[in-house]
């Protein structure tokens, strides 16, 4: 496994009509200032990117990409997630997501969704052209989780892998040594487990007074327990060939509970668990990505945390040090987050 690198920066975030922050040079120096090594483009602002310039030609791409290595920082990634939401909307939201598009393109969802894809093709052809290497497989129509191992064999190679939902959000005491812990896997799975109050709607497990599981079921009629899997897992290797024997549901998808059970039934499934107090939402509609906000936002609000703070993380795992935490809190001034700060290095 290849050294990480870090930390890096999304840029867009602090994007602002004053200096520094207006142009993209004099906001990768401020952000190398702070100890960031890399920074992500935000690809829909033209005051970071001409993103079909670099996409077109690849000496304007090496033009710029030196003058962000002399400001002391990589490109990490050209971000494009406005953009890609655009390429499926619900009708019901067309007036709430044509602010992420274009003036000319709004009212049209035709168009704008045209706009968007071509957005990401760019994107692609500007990353490559900047050396970003940026391995993914497209799973081309929804035939089950699973399929993920199946085709991205090529990249699992002979690793162990883990398995992450893109909609869920996890939060938990202790979460980040438990992750580690299951990287350290050498055979088996290992799924996280939350009690949820309508177990029917998900994957659930039984486990024994041990905390093995006994059984496990999808989206159960009766009552088997009130424990949810949760999308988060982890897996020896055999989860490629395993993944390749099993047989379409009634869904005519292969199913995850489907490959666990390989796993159950060689008595090499394991448990983790979030914790009382932790929290995991499945947000996988606006209701549902309401109430992860809204879960944030209280915690912030009531505990006075700070949810995912760059500056924290960097300097919990020694990427930056105190003395450039405090060069942070007189970059930004009065105001909460520099309040925040604060307390890290009292």
């Amino acid at each position: 496994m290849k050294a990480i690198k870090g930390p890096a920066i999304f840029l867009a975030q602090f994007m602002d009509d004053l200096s520094p922050f207006n142009e993209i040079q004099s906001i990768c120096k401020w952000a190398s200032s702070l100890g960031y090594k890399g920074v992500q483009i935000p690809t829909w602002d033209s005051r970071c990117i001409n993103l079909e310039k670099v996409a077109n030609s690849k000496d304007y791409a090496d033009e710029y990409k030196a003058k962000i290595n002399a400001c002391g920082v990589e490109i990490t990634e050209l971000s494009t997630h406005l953009q890609g939401q655009l390429i499926a909307v619900n009708p019901v939201y067309d007036k709430m997501f044509d602010g992420f598009a274009p003036e000319k393109f709004r009212n049209d969802p035709k168009k704008r969704m045209e706009w968007a894809i071509n957005q990401l093709l760019l994107a692609a052809q500007a990353s490559k052209n900047l050396g970003i290497k940026i391995s993914y497989v497209e799973q081309k129509y929804p035939e089950g989780l699973p399929e993920a191992f199946i085709i991205g064999e090529k990249f699992i190679g002979k690793n162990n892998v883990a398995l992450i939902l893109g909609d869920n959000f996890f939060y938990g005491q202790n979460l980040t040594e438990k992750l580690r812990e299951c990287t350290k896997l050498h055979s088996g799975a290992t799924v996280f487990l939350h009690p949820v109050h309508n177990p029917s709607h998900y994957g659930v497990a039984k486990i024994s007074k041990k905390n093995r599981i006994l059984k496990i079921i999808e989206k159960p009629k009766k009552y088997l327990s009130n424990l949810a899997i949760t999308g988060l897992y982890f897996f020896d290797n055999n989860a490629v060939k395993y993944s390749k024997s099993l047989k379409p549901s009634k869904r005519k998808e292969i199913e995850i509970v489907d490959l666990l059970n390989k796993y159950l039934k060689k008595n090499k499934l394991f448990t983790k668990f979030i914790g009382r107090g932790g929290a995991w939402f499945d947000a996988g509609s606006i209701n549902d990505f309401y109430d992860a906000s809204s879960f944030v936002s209280t915690l912030e609000n009531r505990q006075g945390l700070k949810i995912a703070c760059l500056e924290e993380i960097a300097l919990g795992n020694n990427w930056i040090s105190k003395k450039q935490i405090i060069s942070a809190i007189k970059f930004y001034g009065k105001c909460d987050y520099s309040n925040y700060l604060r307390k890290l290095v009292k």
